[in-house]
């Protein structure tokens, strides 16, 4: 057998979890042998990925999730982002003669909703029961685990120089270990209205910040309606803003409009690299919270509209600085996982605490850090993103999910402004290209991690001819490494509802895995 990809998929006809640290997959996986369900194992896969991957994610961060019952053919998605403290807005920051949004910080911080992310999750979708869904990282945060490659490296990057846990060092973090007892007892109570949150507001107040104790208690996690568009005969879903999912649909309709071809073809990566600047121009100025902004949705996602934006596209050269259209309005770290239980029900989950550690700012006694998503706000009043309280930022980070006849796909990619064209890429691998889930995973890709000019990180696997071609056309690519961390990891599950078959698949730029549940062979 000839084939591009490194690792096989995993197969089989119970289910599959599939996330970045191989201990949180295998938690993931147990509890779907006890009898729990995809929401019940992406929650417990997801709390240990807070022990073991803590600069990446934890209760300190932020949740989106996609939920897709095999028996009902139900799309659900959950936006469990949190909003600015009440009192924390421009006027706010610019008191202290802070001009721009602090990139770290309290001033950073806001409220973090994964914990009521999680609660609303398993009262809907759920069966085991809730505190033993955090047995396997209480587990790790008070017995330790062995730190894993390239969180290691991670890790060792992200504190600047002080002492980080190597490669197969044991790490502890009992006072985590408290919080998650807490939680499991209390559930978001402890959070939001009990210890923990009191000991939020309290480092907020030591370090001049504007949390309060409402700011927490009032804060709820949404349910809401998956935006989606039809490429070549699939659909594809994302989360609606104010995450960035739309940019990755808008990609997909300007991709459409051209013939693809071979994916390592110097045509096809200009047309992505090109539908990516146009998709992203209008995501920086359009996408913020919808509660107080008026989001063209319709308009972003209009295949007229994609027309008219795909029509700016030079097929000999390339984009330095596309401006946003005018769309009418129609009709970082992450971790990101896959879960399919044996029923075929698939949970697209992704959590963040956003920057490496976040804002830096560690909650007293209690063993995490506080993401810093007030970072994306803008200081510009006029601007959709506009600071203001008890608003929610623009958010990078997306689950995704994708069907066609009996194929249903839950899928995501990590890496801040990386994930919406990665999203696309991996899209375009299957539909276009031909892979499957894995080989879609693996693939070369490039990535754009900022707004404007003709700069491309690209993977060196990418035929050194084919980017000979495209620095013809005027693209400035920087070479990475074949498996590059800036293009991010991910993780994808795939449930065929006519032969009952499911299959998972595992990035290779991450430590992480995708683990069957085991049947019961001595029961």
């Amino acid at each position: 057998m000839e084939r591009s990809e490194a690792r096989s998929m995993v197969i089989s006809r119970q289910g599959i979890v599939a996330t970045s640290q191989t201990l949180a997959s295998q938690a993931g996986a147990q509890v779907l042998a006890r009898g729990g369900s995809a929401i019940d194992a992406a929650i417990a896969a997801n709390a240990v990925l807070g022990v073991v991957e803590p600069m990446s994610n934890g209760i300190g961060g932020d949740l989106f999730a996609l939920y897709w019952e095999a028996e009902t053919g139900q799309l659900t998605g959950l936006n469990a982002s949190g909003w600015a403290p009440a009192g924390l807005d421009i006027a706010f920051l610019q008191a202290k003669g802070i001009v721009t949004t602090p990139p770290d910080g309290i001033h950073s911080v806001t409220v973090p909703g994964c914990v009521d992310g999680w609660e609303k999750l398993h009262q809907r979708f759920g069966g085991m029961a809730w505190a033993e869904l955090f047995r396997p990282a209480i587990y790790y945060a008070e017995n330790g685990f062995p730190v894993t490659e390239i969180i290691a490296d991670t890790w060792q990057k992200s504190i600047c120089g002080s002492s980080a846990p190597a490669t197969g060092d044991i790490f502890r973090n009992p006072a985590l270990g408290r919080a998650l007892e807490l939680i499991a007892r209390d559930g978001p109570e402890a959070m939001y209205r009990g210890p923990i949150g009191e000991s939020i507001v309290a480092t907020s107040k030591r370090l001049g910040g504007a949390m309060a104790p409402a700011d927490l208690s009032e804060y709820s996690s949404e349910w809401v309606e998956p935006i989606s568009t039809e490429y070549r005969g699939w659909t594809i879903y994302e989360i609606p803003p104010s995450s960035q999912g739309i940019a990755a649909l808008e990609m997909l309709n300007l991709m459409e409009r051209f013939p693809l071809g071979d994916a390592a073809d110097a045509d096809a990566l200009h047309v992505k690299i090109e539908a990516q600047k146009l998709a992203y121009a209008d995501l920086q100025r359009y996408v913020a919270d919808p509660r107080y902004a008026k989001v063209p949705v319709g308009g972003l996602l209009s295949k007229k509209y994609a027309a008219e934006r795909a029509a700016l596209i030079d097929s000999k050269r390339a984009l330095s600085g596309p401006r946003p259209g005018s769309p009418l309005a129609g009709a970082g770290d992450t971790i990101y996982l896959a879960v399919v239980d044996s029923a075929g029900n698939i949970a697209s989950l992704i959590q963040s605490i956003y920057h490496s550690f976040g804002s830096g700012v560690y909650v007293d006694d209690w063993g995490f850090h506080l993401h810093n998503r007030g970072a994306l706000f803008e200081m510009d009043a006029t601007h959709p993103n506009a600071l203001a309280g008890r608003k929610r930022p623009f958010h990078t980070i997306i689950p995704a999910f994708m069907e066609r006849g009996s194929t249903h796909i839950g899928f995501g990619i990590m890496g801040g402004l990386n994930q919406a064209q990665a999203h696309a890429q991996f899209v375009a691998n299957i539909v276009d290209h031909g892979m499957n889930i894995q080989g879609a995973l693996e693939a070369p890709r490039f990535t754009k991690l900022n707004f404007g000019g003709c700069d491309v990180l690209m993977e060196s696997r990418v035929p050194a001819e084919t980017r000979a071609a495209l620095e013809a056309r005027g693209h400035e690519i920087e070479v990475m490494g074949a498996f590059s961390g800036s293009m991010g990891g991910g993780q994808a599950v795939l449930h065929d509802s006519e032969s009952g078959v499911n299959y998972g698949a595992s990035s290779p730029r991450k430590d992480g895995a995708a683990v069957p549940e085991a049947p019961d062979f001595w029961g």
